[in-house]
């Protein structure tokens, strides 16, 4: 019955350290969840299942065989005060112990093989989704940043289509003041020359009118008097050129 009894506590050990640890985790709140590593190499044991430290314990007080020594007289006091009762189920456990020792030390490296290889497995399945994930959050960072550099040359394209914009203003502002001049350097000009047409019209009428008032006063007289002496005069140049 003790023995039944152990098992039982051994069995719910687990269970009541993985409710502590799930209740634990779900009181931790937003802390941070701690994945468990696997130990590359486990601790040491003695005679398969009792730890190393157990026997470094006893080292220093009652050296080498006190461990051995303590362990012998433990079971014999158990035994002889009849505590621990070695009825039928007894030796049904004993031989499931060498059963499971033997299978232990036949079938548990290669089950321990296969069992690693298939947490590797889920291991590297989960680690290829962590990953993949990641990757994705990566590009979606890139693909943000390429987006803020595109922002920002929009932002150089706008500008640069301002100071186009202002340039085509300054050239049609420009274009419309030499419209401008032209067309008040024509009016002026044409004003300019209508008070030149104005000027020689009024001087040829006023040549013509003394012409006309001179022709008038002169006499048929003083006209054929005039036509003899230019002719006398004529005359006197020709003979002086000879």
């Amino acid at each position: 019955m003790l023995s039944r009894m152990a098992l039982l506590q051994a069995a719910q050990r687990p269970m009541v350290s993985l409710m502590a640890r799930s209740a634990t985790s779900t009181t931790g709140g937003e802390q941070s969840f701690q994945r468990p590593v696997r130990l590359e190499h486990p601790g040491k044991v003695r005679m398969g299942f009792i730890p190393d430290e157990w026997f470094q314990f006893f080292y220093n007080k009652t050296g080498v065989t006190g461990p051995y020594a303590f362990g012998a007289g433990l079971l014999t006091y158990l035994c002889s005060k009849e505590i621990y009762i070695m009825e039928h189920e007894y030796y049904n456990g004993l031989s499931f112990a060498i059963l499971i020792i033997v299978g232990v030390k036949k079938l548990g490296p290669k089950v321990a093989a296969f069992c690693d290889k298939e947490i590797d497995r889920i291991e590297a399945e989960w680690s290829e989704g962590r990953n993949a994930q990641i990757r994705q959050f990566e590009e979606g960072i890139e693909d943000e940043k390429k987006s803020q550099w595109s922002a920002e040359g929009q932002t150089l394209l706008l500008q640069a289509k301002k100071e186009n914009i202002g340039l085509q203003l300054e050239a049609t502002y420009r274009e419309r003041l030499m419209t401008v001049y032209n067309e008040v350097k024509r009016r002026l000009d044409y004003q300019l020359e209508v008070q030149n047409v104005h000027r020689r019209i009024q001087q040829k009428h006023m040549v013509n009118w003394v012409v006309n008032n001179v022709l008038k006063s002169i006499t048929p007289e003083q006209e054929k008097e005039l036509l003899n002496k230019c002719i006398a005069d004529l005359g006197a140049l020709a003979s002086k050129a000879k």
